[in-house]
């Protein structure tokens, strides 16, 4: 079922013109249930852990784990959702070129445990911001295009630490009668593509087909929330 969208793709730009026209409809207006529910899973008892939101959007997530006193690095390609984010939240902000990624800009909050970053998700490394105790992938794996797997895992799991854990949230459908975004992602190609340098565990499974998915034409819309962690030996 992978091969019915194996060969679709979404520019960046294509991205960016989302945002500039509000078709935003991935953004949720609160703290994600998922990542609320099971963030003591997440910390592992760890305070003040560096967590990373590949394709950040303007997530409320974000704040809501800085407010925690946990440091937060984004990436996004779109300058207005970065923006959009501090603003709404009413957060003072800096911005400032990076030196080491050309043409990328740096967005940091001003109590400096927000840094975000506008540019190309795959110019992003480790040699940037060092690697990371938590992710919160969601929304990124299932937006980016698939035949860019390999290379975004590879870059993933560059960036965790070895006490790491990643909390990965992917979507179950019939994939003949959507192409997407969000993306297919069964359980067996989390597997195939985590599961020789991380132990995976699925922590939930839930029915999460709305009107807004009847509307695509699906029938059935499961959401599973992973949790990946390093192999230790």
């Amino acid at each position: 079922m992978l091969s019915a969208q194996a060969d679709r793709v979404m520019a960046l730009g294509e991205w960016e013109e989302r945002w500039q026209e509000d078709r935003t409809g991935w953004h949720q207006p609160q703290v994600h249930k998922m990542l609320e529910n099971n963030i003591e899973k997440v910390l592992a008892g760890r305070s003040q852990v560096k967590f990373f939101f590949p394709l950040c959007g303007k997530a409320l997530d974000m704040k809501w784990l800085a407010d925690m006193g946990h440091s937060i690095v984004g990436v996004e390609i779109s300058e207005k959702a970065i923006k959009q984010f501090f603003e709404e939240n009413n957060l003072s902000y800096s911005e400032e070129m990076v030196p080491a990624l050309p043409g990328a800009k740096l967005y940091k909050s001003s109590a400096r445990n927000i840094s975000l970053y506008q540019c190309d998700l795959y110019n992003f490394s480790s040699a940037i911001e060092g690697q990371f105790g938590g992710i919160w992938d969601r929304g990124s794996l299932v937006a980016i295009n698939p035949r860019d797997r390999e290379k975004y895992v590879a870059l993933i799991t560059s960036l965790m630490d070895k006490d790491c854990r990643y909390l990965l949230d992917t979507l179950l459908y019939n994939p003949e009668l959507y192409k997407g975004p969000p993306f297919f992602v069964p359980d067996e190609h989390v597997q195939n593509l985590f599961g020789k340098s991380c132990d995976i565990e699925l922590l939930h499974s839930i029915d999460a087909l709305t009107d807004r998915q009847k509307a695509w034409g699906l029938d059935f819309f499961i959401e599973n929330l992973h949790l990946i962690t390093p192999k230790t030996n």
